[in-house]
């Protein structure tokens, strides 16, 4: 059945604003139905894929998914329509509508018609016991309750600010081609305030093939909140150099590659910051359980410094934090020779590495079974938060691991999953 063309010939059609977009592929990871996808120039829905269920509009850090518009069925925009955009369009008038034989009150009325005759075309299509594990479902909406403000989109795509580079370095084992770069931006006195997990954008300069300006590439905050270095408005990024897709073909990031070359003294087009949920708890007893692969590490880095500096200070009451953390293999783990002198009795680290020669293959959710009896008192315990942080690929397995962790411990996993969303101490952020 064609979702978006139903008998009512009017449309409440979902659209991505390619102004405010920063192209961080969330909405595109999240859609449980493949209604989104991008070329090298914008995001789009396919009006007769979605089904309006709205799973990805709390993900998006910018909101620029968020975007509807009243529309003749024979009239949507189809996706090459919105690859072409440098802006939305307008909302039809009335008029339009009226001339396109859509009458008020069919527009008032046809999309939540719509809306329901495309849930309930999904529903009928699902064979009872067939639906796939969907991770995302468990994902927090919200901010753990004791978490602090989050500043979000002071400087918007249109309006950037300026920071200048005062750090770049390697944070991988030296001679390893796959290299991850610490890049530390200095904002002088520009307000720029950012909690541990949200992000930023970086503007690369120059043009792409279409002579079009490059968009943002978003990046999370590898810093804690009162900066890189304490008391200076400055944040930390973990960037890895991008050398090859997905595929494995040769290929050189645009931005992965001009950030990694940065030098000390540059300066770079930044906006942001991002993201108001994927926060940590401010509760000094609360339990942090953290999960990442690569450059994931980077807000578990800043939630772990800014511990480690709230126990320094005499401030921490004895929150748990737990690691799981994976690599292809030790020398291309960002922050491994770091992470290895934390004390033990602050932080419990597990390493996990899928390329090791002559070592079988051992991915987070390896480690997360191993660890299954400390992870079960953790679930028992309502001051404890999950982070996830990395690839797309990953997330299914570490929520298979934790739901089946809570299950063989006699625990009924659908009730503590939709305890850890509800209360905002379950996070996913993958890409």
């Amino acid at each position: 059945m064609d979702m978006a063309v139903v008998n009512i010939g009017v449309i409440r059609q979902h659209l991505i604003d390619p102004e405010i977009c920063i192209r961080c592929n969330t909405c595109e990871a999240t859609c449980p139905v493949g209604a989104i996808t991008h070329d090298d120039n914008n995001y789009v829905v396919r009006a007769d894929v979605c089904n309006s269920c709205m799973a990805c509009i709390s993900p998006c850090p910018t909101g620029s998914i968020d975007n509807w518009r009243t529309m003749p069925a024979a009239r949507a925009y189809s996706i090459e329509d919105q690859f072409g955009w440098e802006e939305l369009p307008a909302e039809l008038t009335q008029e339009q509508l009226e001339a396109e034989g859509v009458s008020a009150a069919d527009a008032d009325e046809g999309p939540q018609v719509a809306e329901a005759q495309q849930a309930a075309a999904a529903a009928a299509e699902a064979e009872p016991g067939t639906a796939a594990f969907n991770s995302a479902q468990y994902n927090a909406a919200t901010p753990p309750w004791s978490a602090a403000h989050a500043y979000t989109n002071l400087y918007p795509p249109r309006s950037p600010t300026t920071a200048t580079v005062v750090g770049n370095v390697n944070c991988t084992e030296a001679g390893f081609e796959n290299q991850t770069h610490h890049i530390v931006l200095d904002f002088g006195a520009m307000p720029f305030p950012v909690l541990e997990g949200q992000s930023i954008g970086i503007i690369p300069p120059g043009q792409d093939a279409n002579g079009k300006p490059h968009h943002a590439r978003q990046y999370s905050i590898a810093s804690p909140r009162n900066g890189e270095r304490p008391g200076y408005n400055n944040v930390s990024l973990t960037v890895k150099r991008v050398l090859s897709d997905h595929q494995g073909r040769p290929v050189r990031g645009v931005a992965s590659n001009y950030v990694c070359d940065l030098k000390v003294g540059d300066t770079v087009q930044v906006i942001g910051p991002f993201g108001s949920t994927f926060l940590m708890p401010n509760h000094p007893k609360s339990h942090i359980v953290m999960i990442c692969t690569g450059t994931g590490s980077a807000p578990m880095r800043a939630m772990t410094e800014w511990r480690r500096r709230l126990r320094k200070s005499g401030k921490f009451e004895g929150g748990k934090l737990m690691l799981f953390f994976g690599a292809r293999t030790q020398q291309e783990l960002p922050y491994f020779g770091p992470l290895q002198n934390l004390p033990r009795d602050f932080i419990d680290i597990n390493f996990a590495f899928s390329r090791t020669p002559d070592q079988p293959r051992r991915y987070v959710q390896d480690r997360m079974r191993e660890r299954a009896a400390d992870l079960v008192e953790l679930l028992r315990d309502g001051q404890t938060h999950f982070y996830v942080c990395g690839l797309k690929s990953m997330e299914e397995g570490v929520m298979l691991a934790l739901r089946d962790v809570a299950q063989e411990a006699g625990l009924d996993w659908d009730a503590v999953g939709a305890a850890l969303k509800r209360e905002g101490r379950l996070h996913l952020e993958t890409y």
